[in-house]
């Protein structure tokens, strides 16, 4: 169990942080404002009270999180940048100025895997909570919201034939020789070589040159598959049983199949497209998000599906998310046409934009219109807070990261709350120059 909070004496020459630091900070006013003791009640469990070292404190580990994912740095960034920024270390819950490294950066990574999905939906709810209590969310506008996916891309390289076949040959043959297994022949040379002069006539177009490289390419990993096949010992199996299920797999499939392997580290990713102009395909797995519909949208829900699941399939499980953490039944939904054929039953009324909507009243045809407002908010959570790129691993990781993408989103949006309102504290005259929030943002960060 970490260690509780305390006010010790003070320090004889050295100042607090509160007492050196500018109160009208957004981070100042954000860590004041969040109720860190709901983390100490939802987290304590996991800790046993006596037994191991003293493990590191939640609100640090809490806040590392938030920041990571609300500045856009990894784990390694995040650690280093805290050293140098007292409104992060404040933040975290630090009382004073500290020069060493807070944790191990992949303490990180243990501290996600211990508290899975589930637990970082509190880390969610905590930011929604935190929206209603200093104002940037009022709970009426949670009656009407917005519903959509996108496609968190993983961080695999381009999926080929020849790219798979090379690398499931290697990653068998590696696995062989730390077993001790003695093959008839690895095709180490002779492999690199065909997978370079693939990629070498695929570039020059000459596609019959190419085929005849990736069929060697096909046998090689026949070949070394069957081998190992032969001389596997039945203690064994078990080490190997994943990588031959994969190369099997990979060997039966063709072209057009579905369900293909993209990835051999990461064999959940699928292929999704989504009718872009600039990006065909992309690979990885699709994310619902839910909004408020305001001029300042709110994330209340975000997760994501394994596979490639039917848009409207994934509203029921959407809206069950957003009313469990915010604590809400919303009373109208607003989709897209993708949603069509929809199987939500609940309370809420659903509402497909796109259809006849000149037939509607002004004012609901106001809120028709209001629906694209979360195209932006899908925009800004993978340029800002990484969720165009996931290097979590496993399907888990798949969700895992995209919740915090949806707090990070709502960190930015509660320190832009703040922002304006330093603007104001600076800026009391009616008729002051919008023009003037930028510079002042600027400085506040």
């Amino acid at each position: 169990m970490p260690p509780k909070p305390s006010n010790p004496q003070a320090m004889l020459f050295t100042s607090r942080l509160e007492q050196i630091l500018n109160h009208q900070h957004p981070l100042y006013k954000l860590a004041n404002a969040i109720d860190w003791s709901e983390f100490e009640k939802a987290f304590g469990s996991m800790y046993s009270p006596d037994q191991g070292a003293p493990a590191k404190r939640i609100r640090l580990m809490v806040g590392l999180h938030y920041l990571k994912h609300a500045f856009d740095n990894s784990d390694e960034e995040t650690v280093f940048a805290w050293v140098e920024n007292p409104y992060w270390q404040y933040f975290c819950g630090e009382q004073y100025f500290q020069h060493e490294l807070p944790i191990d950066p992949s303490l990180m990574t243990k501290w996600r895997n211990r508290v899975k999905s589930e637990g970082l939906e509190k880390l969610l709810e905590v930011t929604i909570k935190t929206g209603l209590k200093t104002g940037a969310l009022k709970k009426y506008q949670m009656r009407k919201v917005a519903a959509d996916t996108t496609v968190q891309e993983k961080a695999i390289s381009f999926p080929t034939d020849a790219r798979l076949y090379n690398r499931m040959r290697q990653r068998l043959v590696t696995k062989a020789k730390e077993c001790g297994i003695g093959l008839r022949q690895s095709y180490v040379r002779k492999g690199k070589q065909s997978f370079i002069m693939h990629s070498r006539y695929s570039h020059a177009r000459q596609y019959r040159r190419a085929a005849k490289h990736l069929r060697k390419l096909k046998s090689y990993l026949g070949r070394v598959t069957r081998d190992i096949e032969r001389k596997l010992q039945p203690e064994q199996s078990e080490e190997f049983e994943r990588l031959l299920e994969l190369s099997h797999r990979l060997l039966r499939q063709k072209r057009h199949d579905k369900n293909k392997l993209y990835s051999i580290h990461s064999p959940e990713v699928v292929c999704i497209s989504k009718g872009k102009s600039h990006k065909r395909y992309e690979f990885g797995c699709k994310v619902s998000l839910v909004t408020t519909i305001g001029k300042e949208p709110f994330v209340l829900g975000i997760q994501a599906f394994e596979g490639n699941p039917y848009d409207g399939h994934t509203l029921a499980a959407s809206l069950e998310q957003a009313g469990r953490l915010g604590s809400f039944d919303p009373a109208e939904v607003f989709v897209d046409r993708g949603f069509r054929g929809h199987d939500y039953k609940g309370p809420a009324l659903v509402h497909i934009v796109g259809r006849g909507l000149r037939k509607l009243p002004r004012t609901l045809r106001r809120w028709f219109k209001r629906r694209s407002v979360i195209e932006p908010v899908i925009g800004h959570t993978k340029s800002d807070c990484r969720l165009a790129r996931n290097y979590l691993k496993g399907s888990e990781g798949d969700r895992m990261n995209a919740i915090l993408c949806g707090c990070g989103y709502n960190i930015r949006r509660l320190l832009r709350e703040f922002i304006f309102l330093l603007c104001k504290y600076l800026f009391p005259w009616p008729d002051r120059c919008p023009n003037t929030l930028a510079p002042i943002a600027q400085k506040a960060f």
